[in-house]
């Protein structure tokens, strides 16, 4: 065995650490994520299996065990095997502070006590590799990174797993499953909800606009009026009117000459909102395909792409040349002007900012330096959404190395007896970084903004014909779609109204992290909680009753901004403000307080909560065949088009169905669901009831024998409990396809080994096969006699028959007529 040993934190990136230094710093072993999980609070305390209203916090921390899944045991038997004889370790994984969590805690589980040296690359290419080997720091020196790793991993376990149980004790009573809380999930989906009350409370307010044509004698241009308040009477508009008509007096102008910097480099959540509102594309997508640009096999064309900072370390500027010229080598790039020496600029308003970097792992995404000058080979082999993300970054790179956008931007006033009239025009004098962007144009350049204004001098006359009337009226703030959530999420400040702590907070991160937040509102829209509509992405019902139920129980329960503050904390123990134990404490007082709020309960007590708010419930959950079958069936005969997401949410598609489904359709209760013409129960679906009849004591009803999609939900509302998570049972729907894959497991367990044809059966009486001809014929599969017997079958010549008054449908049930 080797006497050092070199740990990544997944397969591929192991791979690529071979091909740069080869075994010259020893094996090289992959993890595979977490190859350890925290225990579990029975674990720990036995008298915890039952769930209850208690803070689950241990002496100390919680102790890790090996984690379940793929391939870890065996990646965690090869390191812990290596780790024996190994003297040196290189911890080789991702560069932030859940790569420090995922290798330091083998160590840490198998009580290392050799030399750790700590590898950090923003690059996967060969030469970022060596170089980064060569630069490697004792481990010690990233202490309190995984400090900070520790206590937000043990701070979520408590905080997530205590109030979740409390709620489902105290909140939950009658519904189905567990009401999940979590410390970044609820206040997440608190965001949408809040806006989604908002535009359904908004009450628009109609308004009036009076634009008019100026004339003067170098042209005319759009003059509009500018009053100090939105005018909401219509006679004080048609004043405006009569006062503004044939108009003449002297302007005011005035002309100023403006720049403008280049916008920031991109972090991950400033790609997602990008990404989300060109493309439409989900914030996990963004990720997925940010991922594969960095770590792709023969592509590693960007840097490391979960970036939490907008900024580059002074030391990259050296690298600026490098990256524009191989930019420039190909196609795609090369008609932007770049300047003959690129513009640098440092500090808090420029790019490369040391000072900036503080407490962050990593700096802005931008084009690998190390294999651009290869991208002209590498292009024709990336899929065109990675083109579009590539091209995202490089003109982000580009334009920030760029001269300021230069313009000229004119004002023009006129006073109409009183009543102000104003106009705006901007001539550009250098495009600059605008170049790199020759598509774009910002939102104030659209409109009356837009206009070119003729030559004119202050104190010149200018008359106004032609003055008019604009109804307007106001707008319902705008919805989030996911890269918009997630700027939500990251700003969480916005949401808290004191202004010491606002300021505070600005220099946090906000809620979640740049590699979470996407699993984030993933998980709420797998849960049924969050859906998608377009681009935009808004609460369902079953969101929206859940988000209620907990505001009232305890407001801080959905506030980002309480969320924010813990956030802040944990952030605060990578730059040494804050103990791990003092951050972990403090979010233990915060639970432990909501606690006691739920124990004590709101006055007048809490709504009923339906059985589809939790996370266990119907709503998370998609529907069966059967209801996507008949909402389909209804589209179609009314000509309507079903909700986004109802072919993935439960609750959307049954919401559907109970708005337009016939009136003698009843609704999805457990009784019927589909008018006349609706598709009978499957054999599939009738064995599996009557087994669930005969277990459970309760009869199917006729309902439910007429309608499959009424029998998916006679089946999902009566089958047997499956024991949950800490002892409590949630209820696990079986759709269709489900109870075909139920029946034909139990007939594979019913069927005996095929070694004979069914015609070597016992020959039948003669009485038998007198009366064969006035039997039922039957078509027994190949191996299932015994079966066919036991449920009355007989066989004579040319078969197997069903003697008369015996009941076909337990035949029909089996598929076998």
């Amino acid at each position: 065995m080797s006497d050092q040993i070199v740990i990544t934190e997944k397969a591929s990136q192991a791979k690529d650490v071979r091909a740069a230094i080869g075994s010259r710093y020893g094996m090289v072993l992959p993890a595979e994520g977490h190859l350890f999980a925290l225990l579990e609070p029975e674990d720990v305390v036995p008298e915890w299996k039952r769930w209850s209203p208690v803070l689950l916090r241990p002496q100390g921390l919680y102790g890790t065990r090996p984690a379940k899944g793929g391939n870890k045991a065996a990646k965690l038997k090869a390191i812990r095997e290596a780790l024996r004889t190994a003297k040196r370790v290189w911890l080789a994984t991702d560069c932030d502070r859940e790569g420090q969590l995922i290798g330091q805690e083998i160590l840490e589980h198998y009580k290392y006590r050799g030399e750790v040296m700590r590898v950090l690359f923003t690059a996967q290419d060969a030469q970022t590799i060596r170089a980064s080997f060569d630069r490697a720091k004792p481990n010690s020196d990233y202490a309190r990174l995984y400090a900070a790793a520790v206590a937000r991993r043990q701070a979520d376990q408590i905080y997530n797993l205590s109030l979740t149980r409390t709620a489902t004790v105290i909140l939950g009573k009658g519904a189905r499953g567990v009401i999940g809380v979590g410390r970044v999930k609820t206040p997440t989906l608190a965001i949408a909800c809040k806006r989604e009350l908002e535009i359904r409370d908004f009450d628009p307010v109609p308004y009036f606009e009076i634009v008019a044509t100026a004339m003067v004698a170098g042209g005319e241009f759009k003059m509009r009026h500018a009053p100090r308040d939105r005018i909401l009477k219509r006679e004080l508009a048609e004043a405006v009117v009569m006062a503004a008509r044939d108009f003449e007096g002297p302007l005011n102008v005035r002309v100023e000459d403006k720049r403008q910097r280049p916008p920031r480099l991109h972090d991950l959540p400033s790609l997602q909102k990008l990404c989300a509102s060109r493309f439409g594309w989900a914030a996990a997508k963004t990720l997925q395909i940010a991922q594969e640009l960095y770590d792709g096999q023969g592509k590693k064309i960007i840097t490391y792409p979960r970036a939490e900072v907008r900024y580059l370390p002074e030391t990259l500027i050296a690298d600026v040349p490098q990256i524009v010229a191989g930019l420039q080598a190909g196609q795609s790039f090369s008609t932007i002007p770049m300047p003959a020496e690129p513009v640098v600029r440092r500090g808090k308003s420029g790019s490369f900012y040391d000072k900036g970097l503080e407490g962050a792992s990593h700096h802005a995404v931008i084009p690998n330096v190390n294999t651009i000058d290869g991208l002209r080979d590498v292009w024709p082999r990336l899929s065109i959404d990675e083109k579009k993300l590539f091209d995202v970054i490089a003109r982000a790179y580009l334009a920030a190395v760029m001269p300021d956008f230069r313009y000229r931007q004119t004002t023009v006033s006129l006073d109409a007896v009183g009543f102000p009239f104003k106009a705006t025009g901007r001539q550009p004098i250098d495009l600059g970084w605008r170049a790199a962007f020759p598509e774009w144009q910002p939102a104030n350049e659209k409109g009356d903004d837009a206009q070119l204004l003729p030559q004119m001098q202050n104190g010149e006359t200018a008359r106004l014909r032609n003055p008019v009337i604009e109804d307007k009226e106001t707008r319902p703030p705008p919805r989030y779609n996911e890269g918009t959530l997630i700027e939500a999420m990251q700003q969480a400040w916005r949401f808290v109204d004191d202004e010491v702590l606002r300021d505070r907070l600005k220099e946090a991160k906000g809620i979640g992290t740049p590699a979470t937040r996407a699993e984030i509102i993933g998980g709420l829209k797998r849960q049924g909680f969050l859906i998608a509509q377009g681009k935009n992405i808004v609460p369902t019902e079953t969101g929206l009753t859940l988000f209620g139920v907990l505001q009232q129980a305890d407001p801080a329960l959905v506030d980002p901004g309480v969320t924010a503050r813990l956030e802040c904390l944990l952030d605060d123990v990578v730059v040494g403000k804050q103990e791990m134990v003092g951050a972990i404490d403090a979010v233990c007082d915060v639970a432990r307080r909501i606690i006691g709020k739920l124990v004590e309960g709101p006055p007048g007590g809490m709504p009923p909560l339906i059985g589809s708010a939790s996370d266990g419930a119907g709503g998370g959950r998609p529907p069966t065949a059967a209801m996507k079958r008949f909402a389909d069936s209804i589209a179609r005969q009314k000509r309507i088009k079903p909700p986004a997401g109802y072919t993935k949410s439960g609750s959307v598609c049954r919401a559907f169905l109970e708005q337009h489904a016939p009136k003698k359709a009843e609704g999805v209760d457990g009784n019927a669901m589909g008018g006349s013409g609706a598709k009978p129960a499957s054999p599939a679906q009738l064995l599996f009831a009557e087994r669930i009849s005969l277990e459970q004591g309760v009869a199917i009803t006729d309902q439910a024998k007429a309608s499959s999609a009424a029998m998916s939900v006679w089946i999902d509302k009566n089958q047997d409990a499956k024991p949950g998570r800490g002892g409590r049972k949630t209820g696990k729907k079986i759709s269709e396809p489900m109870a075909e894959k139920s029946t034909k497991s139990t007939k594979r367990a019913q069927k005996p080994k095929a070694t004979t044809a069914c015609a070597e059966a016992t020959p039948p009486l003669a009485s038998e096969q007198g009366n064969s001809a006035a039997n039922t014929p039957l078509q027994i599969p190949y191996g299932n006699k015994d079966v066919a017997q036991k449920c009355g079958a007989k066989y004579a010549t040319g078969g197997w028959y069903a003697p008369p008054g015996v009941d076909l449908a337990v035949f029909k049930s089996k598929g076998w007529l």
